[in-house]
């Protein structure tokens, strides 16, 4: 070999290991960057997983207060409607007591309610039918009783309402209808009515 050859060799050579050192550097820069990057991913991954859990933790609380809420709602409704549909009972009863009981119980709102004792008794069609004159009469025994002047009188006409009666003089009427007696107990037995039908 000559000595050209031999430094042209020996330059090969070294350019061969300083290439190869180059790409041996070049690899573990490239494993470094991979690794850091895998471990980067590895990161983010978990902390996105985690985010998604907790995000789906956090919609089904949600969800379970609002069904939790709703669920409620809908036993308090029911509930109202129970309670009202006890007071409407209790309405149509007092409106179905038998005669004789009606009729006093209609006699004693009047004379209670009597100012003048001149009033007129608005009755509905069928109590007027049924008990008006008898109303009338055992409202002024209960008048005269209390030394109060019994000039009590049945209404011309009739009233549209479930049952009671409204005792007017001119413009001023007193109502003593089932339906405002019933509602007036409502306020003060409500939460009574609710303790005995959900105890």
């Amino acid at each position: 070999m000559k000595g050209s050859e031999k430094i042209i060799e020996h330059i090969r050579s070294d350019a061969q290991a300083q290439a190869d050192a180059i790409l041996a550097r070049a690899e573990e820069q490239c494993a470094a960057i991979r690794a850091d990057y895998d471990a980067k991913a590895g990161e983010s991954y978990h902390a996105r997983l985690r985010a998604g859990v907790k995000a789906c933790e956090d919609r089904v609380d949600s969800m379970d207060r609002i069904a939790r809420m709703e669920a409620k709602k809908g036993v308090l409704a029911l509930k109202q409607e129970m309670v009202s549909e006890s007071f409407a009972l209790a309405q149509k009863k007092l409106t179905e007591l038998p005669e004789a009981e009606y009729t006093a119980l209609l006699a004693r709102l009047a004379a209670d309610a009597a100012v003048t004792g001149g009033e007129e008794l608005l009755l509905n069609a069928r109590d007027r039918a049924a008990v008006g004159e008898a109303v009338v009469k055992a409202a002024n025994a209960l008048l005269k009783e209390r030394g109060k002047t019994a000039a009590l009188t049945l209404a011309k006409g009739e009233g549209d309402f479930a049952g009671g009666l409204i005792l007017r003089r001119g413009s001023i009427e007193v109502n003593c209808t089932a339906e405002l007696l019933v509602e007036l107990q409502r306020g003060a037995m409500a939460s009574e009515l609710a303790e005995v039908l959900f105890a």
